[in-house]
């Protein structure tokens, strides 16, 4: 399975960008968008269907705000929109695609950026997040010989708005009080790991100055003063059958750039 996880930063000013026509170039099975911040209405589906996608969104209440869309060259068995976490729910933050054995589970982790109350909420969120996945998918992380459900395989795709370590920031020193790099944040990093997920990225790419996000301001992209805030991340069953891992820096339809994973399933 060959899948990509891309912040569109606004689905409708990506395809005014051309998301489209470079998806058409793409040699993929399944694409997870995050931060639609449009209603499903206003979202052109058929585009993608018409490239043989089967497609599913889930959009925020509130119009404008989050969302998470995923489009599969391969039909899934089962889709489950949300997670089941109110809040979370409410802001369209999590899409759950099961193919076979392995279920796919798009995220747009919320940003703790705009101030203390939602930095308050991205930890809650994020401590909710883990027991959801544990509850869920224990057999994936040898909880349980009883198995829930068949889905032994998880892979959690999108922005986590967390850098884990120095190696995936431009500048540790200097943003060791931003939100998205503090102390509690990436050691919520370290439990995820701990749990039972593999970097995907970093079990193929241990080079410095990799990034998949980088601010508007000062000309941040073109000096690479970015953040490692993407991820597409896999349960340790699949870790031996990694075959791929990179960013798509080239492409701009957005402040952030695509994630692409290739693992066998």
């Amino acid at each position: 399975m060959k899948i990509i996880s891309y912040n569109v930063n606004g689905i409708r000013s990506a395809m005014s960008k051309g998301l489209l026509e470079w998806v058409k170039t793409l040699d993929v099975d399944v694409c997870c968008f995050q931060e639609l911040k449009a209603n499903i209405e206003d979202i052109n589906k058929k585009a993608f269907e018409d490239e043989g996608f089967h497609t599913y969104w889930f959009s925020a209440k509130k119009k404008g705000y989050s969302g998470v869309g995923v489009i599969s060259k391969i039909k899934p068995d089962k889709v489950v929109y949300g997670c089941g976490l109110k809040k979370a729910d409410d802001e369209g933050r999590v899409l759950q695609v099961f193919f076979k054995d392995v279920v796919l589970v798009n995220t747009y982790f919320p940003s703790g950026s705009s101030g203390e109350e939602r930095q308050a909420y991205k930890m809650e969120f994020l401590n909710d997040y883990l027991k959801f996945l544990t509850t869920n998918f224990s057999t994936a992380f040898n909880f349980s010989k009883t198995k829930p459900n068949s889905y032994s395989n998880v892979i959690v795709a999108g922005d986590y708005n967390i850098c884990h370590q120095a190696i995936d920031i431009h500048d540790p020193v200097g943003n060791k009080n931003s939100s998205g790099f503090l102390p509690e944040e990436r050691a919520w990093m370290d439990s995820f790991f701990k749990l039972g997920f593999v970097d995907s990225f970093r079990k193929i790419n241990k080079q410095l100055h990799q990034y998949s996000w980088w601010s508007f301001r000062a000309n941040a992209r073109t000096n690479n003063k970015g953040w490692r805030i993407d991820y597409i991340n896999v349960t340790n069953g699949l870790e031996s059958k990694i075959k791929d891992a990179y960013l798509l820096p080239q492409a701009i339809h957005s402040d952030h750039c695509p994630v692409f994973l290739h693992v066998d399933v």
